[in-house]
């Protein structure tokens, strides 16, 4: 294509569904981060949860203030938060890998139309009889 010509809108077509597979693979990435920060903080918790003492008084943030709990209902609340950043985590990893394939057969598929320009199947093209 020389520099006078315009993107043919098929064309435009796939590379605004490239970006968007883009878009969409960056806010999983960036979901599945924050993810691994909680699940990671949620596990310290439990730790430091795990080393205190029966008898030891709790506490658990209830926005800005602080509540008296027990020991093995923060252990259970938390393990459960735990469990269910796993499963998120599991379901962005597999939306990620899915994400990751789309993009490269949008990727090839745009190549392949920038190597041999011509309409997409469906499309008339002036080919000569």
């Amino acid at each position: 294509m020389s520099a006078g010509e315009q993107i043919p809108p098929w064309l435009q077509e796939q590379v605004g569904r490239l970006q968007q597979l883009q878009q969409n693979l960056q806010s999983i990435m960036v979901q599945k981060q924050h993810l691994e920060t909680e699940q990671l903080e949620t596990e310290r918790a439990l730790e430091a949860l795990k080393k205190a003492g029966d008898a030891d008084t709790v506490y658990k943030a209830a926005g800005s203030i602080l509540v008296k709990s027990t020991k093995a209902t923060l252990i259970s609340e938390l393990e459960e938060k735990k469990e269910l950043a796993n499963t998120r985590l599991t379901v962005l990893a597999k939306q990620e890998t899915r994400l990751k394939e789309n993009l490269k057969e949008a990727e090839t598929k745009i190549r392949e139309m920038l190597r041999a320009p011509q309409a997409p199947a469906g499309q008339k093209t002036d080919t000569p009889k």
